[in-house]
């Protein structure tokens, strides 16, 4: 019995190979999916009854009957796609092993073709839906018996029929029941896979979706303000992730042009959480600001209203300022944030005092302070967050604040757009293929020299 049974198992081995193979076709995943066509239905009826047939020709003759494990593709066609299909490839295996002829034919030819039907009949039952793996087990071992029933039934002499049903059971069970299953486990895994698959694009694409929302919150049109003579504005965002936590925005606080508004943020986690502070954020600032307003005043209003209820403990490092378009003056508060880059005319690049405050959201009732400077015509004032200079190259260096110095060299003879250009190019330069580990944010604002003013 042990070497019937050892003998019939490379047979199903040859089968499981050809199955899987199978199951990674297109045609085999519209099966699964259930559209079903003419021509599908039509491939696994051919697929199914040669495995069938294999199963007669690789079968063991003893005693004048065939020890094998024709049922199973019956049996395959019928689970996956009903009793048409599953009879239809039990015909196949069953004319084949009608013309191999011997005294059990007629039971052996009407068990192929039962297989393939009760398949069917159990896929019709089960509401169409694909079996587990010990139901497919169990239907296997439940055929055999009655395989074996038939020969007991059909066949004659009965003393023969009886030696080789004691003879082929045991075997015939192990070797289909342990065949249908591991069929089915490789149907259960592939289903499985699918539709994590499916997850997965469809949670991609809710971030791609997030990602052109988050993109259009921001700011992007260049120039920024066409019709104003002394300033040239452009800002960029570069997300690690499908969406991420910087953050811009600028805008003209009074009709008459006087005054205007900008900040730079970065929100302390990433991904969709990071990106809705990051919209409240520029919601509250765009609710408060307002022409000639206190800015620290404007800055704790916000910082309390992130505060409050913040219960993902989630903060932004901010820097921000307005502008008077006039004169060039700054006044600015420093959240927490880096220290922005100013660029004068024929003068090193050199880094704007800090005004040493505290981070926004992390905790209400701050104080808040503000300082202020002046940029003349050809300076040029460049805020960034810490993705530009804690970008790593292969050799996990750091882009680092003195790499971001001699990228702004002489930034201020550029446009405000080829400025952000130069400096993102140089920074993918460093990066040389590495992974983006966090969000770049870059904006320049460029005091026009005379020369460029209407």
């Amino acid at each position: 019995m042990i070497e019937l049974i050892t003998a019939l198992f490379p047979n199903v081995c040859v089968i499981m190979v050809f199955a899987y193979i199978l199951t990674r076709t297109r045609f085999f995943n519209e099966i699964l999916e259930q559209r079903f066509t003419r021509q599908n239905r039509l491939i696994l009826v051919l697929v199914c009854g040669l495995f069938s047939i294999y199963g007669t020709i690789g079968g063991m003759e003893i005693l004048g009957g065939i020890a094998n494990i024709r049922d199973l593709g019956p049996a395959i066609a019928g689970l996956l796609a009903g009793p048409v299909v599953g009879v239809a490839a039990g015909l196949i295996g069953g004319f084949h092993r009608f013309f191999v002829g011997g005294f059990t034919v007629v039971p052996c030819t009407a068990a192929t073709i039962i297989a393939g039907f009760l398949g069917g009949v159990v896929f019709l039952l089960h509401k169409k839906k694909i079996p587990s793996v010990y139901a497919a087990a169990g239907f296997a071992a439940g055929m055999e018996l009655l395989h074996m029933g038939l020969v007991l039934l059909l066949s004659r002499p009965y003393d023969e029929a009886v030696s080789i049903v004691r003879a082929i059971t045991v075997p015939m069970i192990v070797a289909n029941t342990t065949g249908l299953g591991i069929f089915f486990f490789i149907v259960t895994n592939l289903i499985s896979e699918l539709k994590t698959r499916s997850e997965k694009n469809m949670i991609e694409g809710e971030l791609r979706g997030a990602r052109e929302i988050q993109m259009s919150i921001v700011p992007r049109i260049y120039p920024a303000f066409p019709d104003l003579d002394k300033i040239d504005l452009c800002a960029k965002l570069v997300p690690a992730k499908e969406v991420g936590g910087d953050l811009y925005d600028y805008y003209l606080l009074d009709e008459n042009k006087n005054e205007l508004f900008f900040m730079v943020g970065d929100v302390s986690d990433k991904g969709v959480p990071a990106s809705l502070f990051m919209i409240i954020t520029m919601t509250l600032f765009k609710a408060n600001a307002a022409a000639g307003a206190d800015l620290t005043k404007i800055v704790e209003r916000v910082n309390n209203q992130l505060a409050e209820d913040n219960t993902s403990n989630m903060f932004v490092t901010l820097f921000c300022g307005v502008m008077d378009i006039a004169s060039g003056e700054i006044r600015y508060v420093n959240a927490g944030h880096n220290p922005p880059l100013v660029i004068r005319r024929e003068q090193q690049p050199e880094f704007v005092a800090s005004t040493g405050d505290l981070v926004m959201g992390a905790m209400p009732g701050i104080d808040y302070h503000s300082n202020t400077m002046t940029l003349h015509p050809g300076d040029t004032l460049l805020i960034y967050t810490d993705g530009i200079t804690e970008a790593f190259n292969p050799a996990q260096e750091l882009f680092s604040e003195k790499r971001l110095i001699e990228a702004a060299r002489g930034i201020n003879s550029l446009s405000a757009g080829r400025g952000v250009d130069s400096i993102h190019d140089a920074v993918t330069r460093f990066a040389a293929g590495a992974t983006q580990s966090d969000d770049l944010t870059l904006l320049l604002l460029r005091y026009k020299p005379e020369t460029e003013q209407e």
